[in-house]
């Protein structure tokens, strides 16, 4: 096919969609089917018309191909090992006897079985639950959610494409079950699971999927030759299928690097790319390896990640000269929708001309149409939508929101000494011990307390104006009061003031800092039922006055104990914000660091002696490729310490992080000199512990023993010997008692029993250690 006849053959589609719908249907839903409100035949009606509307949309729009599969209940990955039949065995009777309740209990646990361990999907802020495989594990195919789907949407009359996690990233994301040695690798496995693909592919054939799609971005980060010859042997097999669907092979979030000329060599008939910024050495690559002749081609030119429009000019010109490395060039975003709000025409709040700055899935997909007939049929075609986009583009560049020249002379006066404490940690834990006076095994929690269902009214009240501020505001000190009074009943060391009057962790922020934009609709799934807004960073940050010291004073004058001063580090004040893509995210990262040291020293000025700096984004935001790790880790951790660099020696600085894979960045943790860190470590069986200490790390540490992201309550004996194992790796001096994250997503009863338990525990523990 010549390169005119590709692009006039040129087609539209996209990897996936958001699922909740408008106005969060699904999560309403879902819960609701929590709590026995709403019956399983009703969760599924209104699930299949979520899909309905999606689909339609998409066709609407211009969508030439569907995608079918990528729709869940809580994660696409739970969905795959349900499709793979690897049903963790504690979970297997539920599951067998009740298909819906079982998934939700390997997602959620019960309060006799624990859930799948949750960690970040690559770099992103979407969980996934981490599939549990063993020497043992026997797979089997159910392809019966995939073939229902597809044949959904071909009864709307769309072509649709089923999508599907790839074996090879399946298998990579896994993990040793418990019980299983961790140096197993599931890879090993490949061979047993390719019959179940093949089955599941064949049964999506016989259902009528003319194309197959294998996601497959586990290949974009670095990997060795074994894995690499996995690949190659996954697609050879797959390709060589008789009688099966066409097979496209699709990779996102950054550069394919070896394992591109694997996949343009497998027998496979087509590869989707991302083409965006992040990863435009693909471009490059895939010329390199002589192109993709006589196969299919997805381009991804539409960044799938954030929520800017795209420069349509620069996506032609690329596409353009895509168009003689393939047989056939289609125009899709660079990753699933999954990861951007749904309408930005929803947002009422935003100036009009800045709105023209934004597009959300359902703008994406206006673009990839206007590429595609862009590509198709020439830019004369398209030449009002090139010139009202090239006006947009010039209106973000030249706004005064994008340049503060206050703020950058500030940056750029930052000096190395900024960065650092005043005295070393040895120091600096001797002045804090005689300061705050705690016990061995010091207790506290991460921040947050429940948000009531009476929180969430009176915020929405002083929103509609049923309620002033000054009665809002008394709502907020009577939860602070409710707050402190059952930590000092429970016997908790160091306090907090249970953040009633923040929304969220990062947009609470973002609402009091110039250069951010808050959206009202802006919805992105995190977890299961999860939705976030992530704040917009549009523009240079200032902090205009004190964001958190009234709180934190009022909290504090109600207790003799400490009460820590809670903030949202820089980094993850950028990582769950749609970020500026204008400047580089280091220089970004400088001016929210700025901002917020002036807000520690002023909890520290009214005498705050305990500030946690929260950094739970710092090990997803880790670059993909390790070739990136360094010029990363150096600006994240510098802004860390230039946040909290100016504090006294006796103020304690802690940070939380939580659900991510933190073994490769113990160093980097080591780095943020923080003098207390508390980590995610229930579900994972106090892993990090034993990171740390293989590290040698010096400070203190508090790896969770509360797993918060699941309705069960742990006994004392539970927390006591999680407790007991972490005191294997960090000595009792510089151990602490925490759960895993913060507790605004629990309800107050099971926080009541779990926190009396979690101190219960600790005292326990406390009363077996060796007299001093």
């Amino acid at each position: 096919m010549t390169a005119k006849s590709a692009a006039a053959a040129a087609r539209a589609t996209v990897y996936g969609y958001p699922r909740q719908g408008q106005n969060r249907e699904l999560k309403k839903a879902i819960e609701g089917y929590w709590k026995d409100r709403v019956t399983a035949d009703a969760l599924r009606d209104t699930a299949a018309e979520l899909r309905r509307a999606n689909w339609q949309q998409l066709a609407d729009t211009g969508i030439h191909e569907v995608p079918t599969g990528d729709f869940s209940y809580y994660d696409h990955v739970l969905d795959t090992t349900v499709m793979v039949g690897a049903i963790p065995e504690r979970h297997r009777a539920a599951v067998d006897a009740d298909a819906l309740d079982g998934y939700f209990a390997m997602a959620r646990g019960t309060q006799e079985v624990a859930p799948l361990e949750m960690t970040k999907w690559f770099d992103t802020n979407y969980h996934y639950l981490v599939p549990e495989l063993g020497p043992d594990t026997v797979f089997t195919a159910d392809s019966t959610k995939q073939v229902a789907e597809l044949k959904e949407a071909l009864a709307q009359d769309l072509t649709a494409r089923p999508v599907l996690v790839g074996p090879v990233t399946y298998l990579l994301l896994a993990k040793p079950a418990p019980g299983v040695p961790a140096d197993f690798e599931p890879l090993t496995l490949l061979d047993r699971l390719l019959p179940v693909y093949a089955e599941v592919i064949a049964d999506l054939r016989a259902a009528g999927a003319e194309w197959v799609q294998l996601d497959e971005p586990a290949l974009v980060q670095d990997r060795t030759p074994a894995e690499l010859n996995a690949a190659e042997r996954a697609y050879r097999e797959l390709g060589a299928l008789t009688d099966r669907p066409r097979l496209l092979v699709a990779s996102y979030f950054d550069r394919l690097g070896d394992a591109l000329p694997v996949l343009a060599k497998a027998p496979v008939d087509g590869l989707a790319l991302d083409f965006t910024e992040a990863a435009a050495a693909n471009l490059d690559a895939l010329a390199a390896v002589g192109g993709l002749p006589g196969k299919r081609l997805i381009a991804g030119v539409v960044n799938g990640r954030n929520i800017w429009i795209n420069d349509l000019q620069k996506s032609l010109s690329t596409l353009g000269t895509l168009l003689g490395l393939a047989d056939r060039v289609d125009v899709a975003a660079s990753c699933s929708l999954l990861h951007v709000p749904l309408d930005a025409t929803a947002e009422r709040d935003i100036d009009p001309q800045i709105l023209r700055w934004l597009a959300f899935a359902k703008q994406k997909t206006a673009e990839i149409i206007t590429l595609t007939k862009g590509l198709a049929h020439g830019t004369g075609s398209i030449a009002a939508e090139l010139a009202a986009n090239r006006a947009d583009l010039a209106s973000r560049a030249n706004s005064p929101i994008t340049h503060d020249p206050a703020v950058r002379a500030r940056s750029e006066a930052v000096t190395a000494a900024d960065a650092r404490r005043s005295q070393p940690y040895a120091e600096r834990a001797a002045a804090q011990r005689a300061h705050l006076g705690l016990p061995l095994l010091p207790t506290t929690t991460i921040g947050s307390f429940p948000q009531t269902g009476e929180l969430r009214t009176a915020r929405a009240d002083l929103r509609a104006g049923r309620i002033d501020t000054a009665g809002y505001e008394e709502r907020i000190r009577a939860e602070i009061q409710e707050v402190i009074a059952f930590q000092e009943k429970a016997g908790i060391d160091v306090l907090v003031h249970g953040e009633a009057e923040r929304n969220d962790m990062v947009q609470y922020f973002a609402e009091r800092l110039t250069g951010y934009l808050a959206t009202q609709h802006g919805w992105v799934q995190s977890y299961g039922t999860r939705y976030v807004r992530p704040p917009i960073l549009a523009g240079d940050i200032s902090r205009p006055e004190p964001m958190t010291v009234r709180w934190t004073s009022y909290a504090q004058s109600l207790s003799d104990r400490p009460v820590k001063g809670m903030l949202t580090g820089p980094v993850t004040m950028l990582a769950w914000s749609f970020v500026r893509d204008d400047q580089p995210l280091g220089d970004t990262a400088r001016q929210v660091a700025l901002a917020l040291r002036d807000e520690v020293t002023d909890l520290e000025a009214a005498g705050t002696s305990v500030i946690q700096v929260d950094e739970p984004a710092l090990r997803e935001t880790l670059p993909l490729r390790a070739a990136d790790h360094a010029d990363y880790l150096a600006w994240a951790t510098e802004a860390f310490r230039l946040t909290t660099g100016g504090v006294r020696p006796d103020t304690q600085i802690h940070t939380h992080m939580c659900y991510a894979e933190f073994g490769d960045i113990v160093q980097a943790i080591d780095d943020l000199d923080a003098d207390v860190i508390s980590l995610e470590a229930a579900r994972s069986h106090m892993q990090v512990a034993h990171e740390l200490a293989a590290h040698g790390y010096p400070r203190e540490a508090g790896p969770g023993v509360y797993d918060i992201h699941s309705p069960r309550i742990p006994s004392t004996d539970e927390a006591a010997d999680l407790l007991r194992t972490g005191l294997e790796a960090i000595p009792a001096e510089r151990l602490w008692v925490n759960p895993d994250c913060g507790l605004k997503t629990r309800g107050w009863p099971e926080t009541r029993a779990s926190l009396e338990n979690l101190v219960a525990a600790a005292r326990t523990v406390r009363s077996e250690l060796p007299a001093s």
